[in-house]
């Protein structure tokens, strides 16, 4: 039987007729069972229905089973209360694509409006990228603040961004999420100046001036310009830094893979580095670099980087593009995986494709699937068949820690030139940097000094010139 009818009723291929959807399945929204939050601490709610936007989430399911739907329910759910929203409802409809005016079509609206003065909700969250004209359509009909997946995640950059560079990178990725969906209405459209608004320019000076929309986008031009001038000024910093590694030939390690799959705390583990773990989407936006030490002495850096979700918004891809270079110029990927994750094989597509914008994809990987302390046998079982080259660990609790770090070391670029020279004992600097940088075959002390052979890059050969033996 072919792969095409994997999952259809039955497995009978007389029963699939094309990609048809039911009747039922075209006229209705279905609700999604457990979406809404649920607020248990009494002492933080009059506080926290201030404080949270109360949202009913929309989303348009047109491929894949109805588990991948539910799952990217769930994960626009997660979102959303990333971004500080309390979640009242989550509806599906069923499409074969999304409706160019609407989103969901225009029957479906009067719906959703339904739904929002029924839960007394003020903002729609749709699961896609939303048009202006979409946008504004929806908003005058539902009559409530309505706002797409891309916006939602910028919200969470913005609010998660800490460092200079990061705050930039998230202003720039908002600024060209914006101009493309500049609106406005009535006399914003139209302002004119002419006679004395014009300055007195009189006769010849008259007509239409620039319009809001215009002088918005002049504006967001501007900014936009300033900002890219500021992140190329902060990446000579960046570049600076790389080209010193890449100078002493230390090796880097990436630390890539899904959002909140546990990239920083297995970084911790590996190095003890401190830094920021939660269990929350992109809680980590900015890079951190670890220095590390192999078994054999060898240093090598390892570096967290910003997490991947599904779709991410090409805005923040080109505003992210610097740091995420950090990927593209590693020696090695750490695809870290959250094994607990209901759609593990759906993550791992995702990074990778990402990994391909960025043009990283030729760098070797290595597929770690972490919290497998959540997992049950039968699920890792699974996994193990699906990848069987990854390995399996638990950053919380450090089993599989140790073999992830074996794996490391062994992956790691080996200096390619070997040297045999007899060092005298001052310069036994010399040596040092072999055991950062290099790889020792032998070792002999002799009342010289000592004796070795040694695999080293080209710059460290060159100081052995004077110490080497025929």
């Amino acid at each position: 039987m072919t792969d095409e009818f994997i999952g259809i009723e039955g497995n009978d291929p007389e029963a699939y007729d094309g990609d048809q959807l039911e009747l039922a399945e075209r006229l209705s929204l279905r609700r999604v069972a457990g979406i809404r939050t649920d607020l248990q601490d009494i002492t933080e709610v009059e506080y926290r229905q201030l404080r949270l936007e109360r949202v009913v989430l929309v989303s348009v399911w047109t491929t894949g089973s109805q588990a991948d739907a539910d799952n990217a329910m769930t994960e626009l759910k997660m979102l959303a209360e990333t971004a500080g929203s309390e979640v009242l409802e989550g509806l599906i409809q069923r499409r074969k694509q999304p409706d160019p005016a609407t989103y969901i079509g225009r029957g479906k609206v009067t719906e959703v409006r339904e739904v929002v003065q029924a839960t007394g909700a003020d903002t729609v969250i749709c699961d896609g990228e939303l048009s202006a004209s979409q946008l504004r359509n929806l908003e005058d009909e539902i009559k409530v603040k309505v706002v797409d997946r891309t916006i939602l995640i910028l919200d969470i950059f913005a609010q998660h961004a800490r460092s200079a560079e990061g705050k930039a990178q998230v202003e720039l990725a908002q600024l060209q999420y914006r101009k493309q969906r500049l609106r406005g209405w009535g006399g914003n459209l139209s302002r004119q100046a002419g006679g004395q608004a014009a300055g007195g320019a009189g006769i010849g000076g008259r007509g239409p001036g620039e319009t809001k929309i215009e002088t918005d986008r002049r504006r967001i031009n501007t900014r936009i310009a300033i900002l890219r001038r500021k992140l190329r000024d902060m990446d000579v910093t960046r570049e600076t830094k790389r080209s010193e590694r890449h100078r002493h030939r230390i090796p880097s390690v990436a630390i890539v893979g899904y959002t909140n799959a546990g990239k920083s705390s297995l970084l911790n583990r590996l190095t003890g580095a401190g830094v920021l773990v939660e269990d929350a989407l992109f809680a980590t936006l900015d890079p951190t670099t670890r220095r590390a030490e192999a078994a054999d002495g060898r240093i090598y850096t390892l570096t967290d980087t910003v997490g991947f979700v599904r779709h991410l918004p090409t805005e923040l891809i080109e505003a992210f593009r610097s740091t995420l270079e950090e990927s593209s110029q590693a020696d090695l990927l750490v695809h870290v995986v959250d094994g607990a994750d209901p759609d593990p094989a759906g993550q791992v597509d995702a990074v990778r494709q990402v990994l391909g914008e960025i043009e990283a994809t030729d760098v070797p990987e290595l597929l770690v699937f972490n919290k497998m302390d959540l997992v049950d046998a039968t699920t890792r079982l699974e996994l193990a068949t699906a990848y069987p080259s990854a390995l399996f660990c638990s950053a919380r609790t450090g089993v599989g820690v140790d073999a992830v770090r074996e794996a490391v070391e062994a992956a790691l670029p080996r200096p390619e030139i070997e040297v045999r020279a007899l060092v005298p004992y001052s310069r036994g600097d010399l040596l040092d940097k072999v055991h950062q940088h290099g790889e020792f075959v032998t070792q002999e002390f002799t009342p010289e000094g000592t004796r070795i052979v040694a695999l080293v890059n080209a710059d460290l050969a060159g100081e052995f010139r004077a110490y080497v033996e025929e």
